[in-house]
């Protein structure tokens, strides 16, 4: 009982009590081609002979391009699941006492530009100025589109794939600490930190033109993930949780930019744990990853293959110079044990 009273963490439920929760709680529906599950990143339903697929995620924290940020969270799951991202509706929760006409207007600039560049609609939602809020939350429910035959789900993945990354890891991590953590920056390159600073736009944090250009490849794709809070790491053991696999990953092989390694060193801050999107991880049959990564170059977009699916209950494994160990976990994400420290 004393563990069930006990405070948890700021950030993702633990999985153990999420997967309890969802199991205890979840009411199925035969219509319902892939429901909730740890790991998973949206709802497929069938609608006729098409699916839609939904996906709610918040942004909590505070950014000046917040609306930016929630199109693309809310898209990246959306196309994860191999379906097309169309409609956006967002509730906008304001602070009292700083909301002004400018900040409103700010944050649906916002979210029009993100939308209007990946062709998503905004079609409703809800605003308000809330009591007790000192920031801008934002609460985004997206839905896409897809043949119900062409639908992505992890569980078809099988000991033997390889698992891929697209563009590097703890892009959003190494974009919101350029900008916030500066002053605790003064060892990292000037010219380090400006490129850091536009990670938001470039690379950037939308995987939608990674996953359709994996998509459109020919390759047989299992299944798609987008690594956010936690890392690549904690998107690793969701994988395998989803998959009820094993995973190896060579940790030399995960593409870091050097903007992300000096931040995080500068930091004393593991990139594994680092949020992360604007990377995406892909389970691939392992006679088609040249066929992938082929795909992801001529895209334009840097990719790698950085592991193997395994046996189920092998666990997630990292090597490192050549050892295997477990892959490291991290009970909250690395930014926000960051800015944790300062208070």
């Amino acid at each position: 009982m004393a563990d069930e009273n006990r405070a948890l963490p700021a950030g993702k439920l633990p999985p153990e009590l999420l997967g309890r929760l969802i199991g205890n709680y979840t009411i199925t529906d035969p219509d319902v081609l892939i429901g909730p599950g740890v790991g998973r990143d949206a709802a497929a339903i069938r609608i006729g002979d098409k699916a839609i697929v939904v996906k709610t995620d918040p942004i909590t924290f505070a950014t000046p391009d917040a609306g930016r940020y929630l199109v693309n969270v809310n898209a990246n799951d959306i196309v994860c699941m191999g379906a097309t991202p169309r409609w956006l509706l967002v509730t906008a929760l304001l602070p009292e006492r700083s909301t002004t006409a400018e900040l409103a207007e700010s944050i649906f600039t916002s979210l029009q530009t993100a939308a209007t560049e990946l062709d998503i609609a905004l079609v409703g939602g809800h605003t308000e100025i809330t009591i007790g809020l000192d920031r801008v939350i934002l609460v985004g429910q997206m839905i896409g589109d897809a043949d119900p035959e062409r639908l992505l789900d992890i569980r078809s993945a099988q000991p033997g794939d390889a698992v891929i990354l697209c563009s590097g890891i703890a892009i959003e991590g190494t974009s919101i600490l350029a900008m916030e953590a500066d002053r605790h920056l003064t060892d990292v390159s000037g010219d380090l930190l400006e490129s850091a600073r536009t990670f938001l736009t470039a690379p950037g944090i939308s995987v939608v033109p990674a996953a359709r250009a994996l998509l459109s490849s020919g390759a047989t794709i299992r299944g798609m993930h987008d690594p956010t809070e936690g890392g690549l790491a904690s998107a690793i053991a969701e994988v395998a949780t989803a998959s009820s696999l094993g995973i190896e990953i060579d940790e030399a092989a995960i593409p870091i930019y050097p903007e992300t390694r000096a931040i995080c060193e500068a930091l004393d801050l593991d990139p594994l744990g680092l949020i992360a999107s604007g990377a995406l991880l892909a389970v691939v049959d392992n006679n088609d990853v040249e066929i992938a990564l082929a795909a992801a170059s001529t895209a334009g977009i840097p990719a790698a293959r950085i592991g193997t699916m395994t046996e189920a209950g092998d666990g997630c494994w990292l090597v490192r110079d050549g050892a295997r160990m477990p892959m490291p976990t991290f009970a909250v994400d690395e930014i926000a044990r960051y800015f944790s420290s300062l208070e």
